[in-house]
């Protein structure tokens, strides 16, 4: 069995929850790496906002920082994402398992292992329903309108 880092783990998971955390994460996918302002500009939240999910991106490992001059530039580091790949494809095994033999259950169901009977064998005969009526009629209704006072 592999072992796994809970806390790089937790760390990981923690990061990729939010939304913007992701986006961020897709944008420095698309590029080798960004300026903060460059990966800031599309968000519609303040400059400090951004730089406290990069800080989370930054502890779970997933970005990495670097300061040339006044302009900080971020990159994706992929080593903790392999990680929860490894973890998550662990569980996508189990469950294609698990669908696998599901999926043959419902074609063994499904596909007889007889042929169905011809049309005219008596197996295909319906019981015939009872053309006797019920012992009490139905109610009628009265005429539409008001009742006449009794």
């Amino acid at each position: 069995m592999v072992k796994y880092q809970d806390e790089t783990l937790d760390r990981t998971f923690a990061a990729l929850s939010d939304p913007t955390r992701r986006a961020l994460l897709a944008r420095l996918g698309e590029a080798d790496s960004l300026s903060v302002s460059e990966l800031a500009a599309p968000f519609p939240v303040s400059l400090p906002a951004i730089m406290k999910h990069l800080d989370v991106l930054t502890d779970a490992g997933l970005i990495a920082r670097d300061k040339s001059g006044r302009t900080v530039s971020c990159r994706l580091t992929a080593r903790p994402m392999e990680q929860a790949m490894n973890w998550l494809n662990r569980y996508a095994q189990f469950w294609s398992d698990k669908l696998d033999r599901l999926a043959a259950f419902v074609e063994e169901e499904t596909c007889p292992t007889q042929p169905p009977a011809p049309p005219n064998d008596p197996r295909n005969a319906q019981a015939s329903r009872s053309r006797a009526g019920s012992a009490r009629g139905r109610k009628k209704s009265s005429p539409p309108g008001r009742k006449p006072n009794s």
